[in-house]
């Protein structure tokens, strides 16, 4: 029985799956009292359920020819069509809104941008908060397993960067994405190990935000939103949390999941520690966190001057915090605000260092997690290319790079890495074209465009002196936006791998 479930298409899988995770949602609905959103969940479950049931009753025997092909246009499908479904019990549960609204909103979800168009988040029943964040954290899940069992074998999602020494480097936990198994054995593979991981990760953050004094429910919604970094919040981000410092803390500890694919797969490595310490995303990432937040602090150090306000110690340490935080989080595209960041603006005199917050969330984080963005690995081999070519500048016979790992990185990797950056600055240059259309100005069209292709939805409402709203854009925004993040999260070199004359020969 279960080899014949998981010959079914992939998309079905994903049917199956997001009609169970309506039940949960019904069940909190009850608990919580929202009794019309309990029944349409519930309602919904069972519907959806039969409809995929019929569905895979109907494609058991259909075999296509190119297994992988199929596959890749299954992952295109899932962040177009699957949010269809996703949003109408959404949709019939609030019935103030439009579908397309509704739409919009589980799309962001499920791309784990957490953009949403309800800032008020009392316009929204409990039921339908913890839906969001359900719909985010089983995003973030599919980001994780299609990374490694369909974006791999393809060199594409970042690991086109190291496609000659991946296999070699990494051990037996990605020999299984040879081109030698199917792609539906790396699917059930690489899903039946990793879920414990994501699921056990996700409780536990939960737990320990509880036991920091959090409320249970937003506990739950938090870490399945840092987890996914969807940034999903019920009650407005951190700054309406009950855990205060001790809840930053620990949720700044399980922000590095998404700096590097190795902090979740350590059971796979027998020198785990080692190749962590390695790890050019973590070292990278890493340096990120300690070097921005560094000159940020100097930065405000330097604007109390002005207030006579900077032997303020605690206030001082409050702001190093606020910007340490604040970094890590837009790094991993989550978009969590810190409570001390706005202090730290009020103790400068300074306003919102934006551009260094959209800088961080086109940057990104590891390949193969959940972040959105360039990711570090390829600015990792820019910058290694960078420092061969100021070696040769200086010293024109040497030899720059040890090993043909290295050498591969800083040539061949970066070329790739070029490539990847152009199509994501053209990108950004077409979207914001588009929202500019819309009639809004520049500056606006740029942060949503970043906001969007990066996957980091709260970012508009921070990266200008006035906060932006999603629900500003009009109908075509919406559109626009909505085809960012799904070109942000499926990434450019996927849409063009799909466009290829060679791919659809195969």
């Amino acid at each position: 029985m279960a080899e014949r479930i998981l010959k079914l298409p992939f998309m079905v899988l994903l049917m199956g799956i997001a009609s169970l995770l309506m039940f949960p949602v019904a069940i909190v609905g009850t608990f919580m009292d929202e009794s019309h959103t309990a029944r349409v969940f519930f309602y919904g479950g069972v519907l959806f359920l039969i409809l995929t049931i019929l569905i895979a009753i109907a494609m058991e025997h259909n075999e296509n020819r190119s297994v992988l092909r199929s596959h890749l246009l299954t992952l295109a499908g899932a962040w177009i069509l699957l949010p269809l479904m996703l949003a109408v019990p959404f949709y019939e549960a609030l019935r103030n809104t439009s579908f397309a609204n509704a739409y919009f909103e589980m799309l962001s979800a499920f791309t784990t941008t957490g953009a949403t168009l309800f800032d008020d988040p009392e316009r929204l029943p409990m039921a339908l908060h913890f839906w969001r964040s359900l719909v985010g954290w089983m995003g973030g899940f599919f980001v994780w397993v299609i990374a490694i069992a369909i974006l791999a074998p393809l060199n594409l999602g970042g690991f086109e960067v190291t496609a000659r020494s991946r296999l070699s480097q990494t051990g037996n936990y990605f020999n299984w994405i040879g081109r030698e198994a199917s792609p539906a054995k790396r699917l059930s593979h690489h899903a039946g190990k990793l879920a414990p991981v994501y699921g056990g990760i996700t409780a536990a953050l939960g737990v320990f935000l509880y036991i920091s004094g959090e409320n249970g429910f937003v506990a739950m919604c938090h870490a399945m939103a840092v987890l996914s970094t969807s940034g999903i919040s019920p009650v407005g981000g951190l700054s309406g949390a009950d855990s205060g410092f001790i809840g930053e803390t620990l949720i700044f500890i399980f922000l590095f999941f998404a700096i590097s694919r190795l902090t979740f797969a350590p059971e796979t490595q027998k020198d785990s520690l080692i190749r962590l310490a390695r790890d050019p995303e973590f070292r990278m990432g890493i340096a990120l966190v300690i070097s921005v937040p560094t000159l940020l602090f100097l930065r405000h150090w330097w604007g109390a001057l002005e207030f006579d306000d900077q032997e303020n110690l605690p206030r001082a340490i409050n702001a190093l915090w606020g910007a340490a935080f604040t970094v890590l989080s837009f790094l991993t595209t989550t978009g969590f605000e810190s409570q001390a960041w706005s202090e730290a603006r009020g103790w400068s005199g300074l306003a919102t260092p934006g551009l260094i917050l959209m800088g961080l969330a086109m940057v990104g984080g590891g390949v193969a997690t959940t972040a959105g963005g360039v990711k570090l690995l390829r600015v990792y081999a820019l910058y290694k290319h960078g420092t061969q070519e100021m070696e040769t500048l200086i010293h024109p016979s040497i030899v720059s790079g040890v090993g043909e790992n290295t050498r591969h990185l800083g040539r061949q990797g970066a070329y790739m890495a070029w490539i990847f950056f152009m199509l994501m600055a053209v990108s950004i240059a077409l979207i914001s074209l588009g929202l500019s259309l819309t009639g809004l100005d520049f500056e606006t069209s740029v942060v949503f465009a970043v906001s969007a292709l990066s996957t980091t939805g709260p970012l508009a409402s921070v990266a200008m002196t006035q906060p932006l709203s999603w629900a500003e854009l009009s109908g075509m925004g919406q559109l626009i936006s909505a085809i960012a993040m799904i070109l942000g999260r499926m990434e450019t070199l996927a849409v063009i791998a799909l466009l290829n004359p060679d791919f659809w020969r195969r």
